[in-house]
């Protein structure tokens, strides 16, 4: 999947009070990292665009990770109207899957964020 489009022909149109991470497409076989995030370790990088497609590869539709106003990591699939072979009972088992399995790194992206976008300090997070 090639990387940086832009947000809008990955993703469509996000909820205003998200900023959206990354996102994966399998119709137009494209993924995104915002730039914004770019200061994360090429590691983290590498876990989520890989977490982003192998969903898109088993689940189709648009896969989305995204934060909330207060530095929640949100995972979040949904397919187009045509697209029949999309299945959101599989997504959504899938989503919390990745959930169970990636708990660790998603902690450390929620205070990645929270510190960096949110301005928070440790002993806040």
């Amino acid at each position: 999947m090639q990387e940086n489009p832009k947000l809008e022909e990955v993703a469509g149109q996000g909820k205003n009070d998200e900023v959206i991470m990354c996102a994966a497409n399998s119709y137009t076989q494209k993924y995104y990292l915002d730039p914004r995030f770019s200061r994360m370790p090429d590691n983290i990088k590498d876990d989520i665009k890989i977490l982003s497609v192998a969903f898109t590869e088993e689940c189709g539709g648009i896969f989305l990770m995204s934060f909330d106003e207060e530095g929640n990591l949100n995972l979040s699939s949904y397919s187009d109207a045509n697209d029949y072979l999309y299945d959101e009972i599989s997504a959504g088992l899938y989503i919390n899957r990745y959930r169970m399995e990636n708990r660790e790194l998603f902690a450390a992206l929620e205070t990645f964020y929270k510190i960096v976008f949110l301005d928070m300090g440790l002993d806040e997070v």
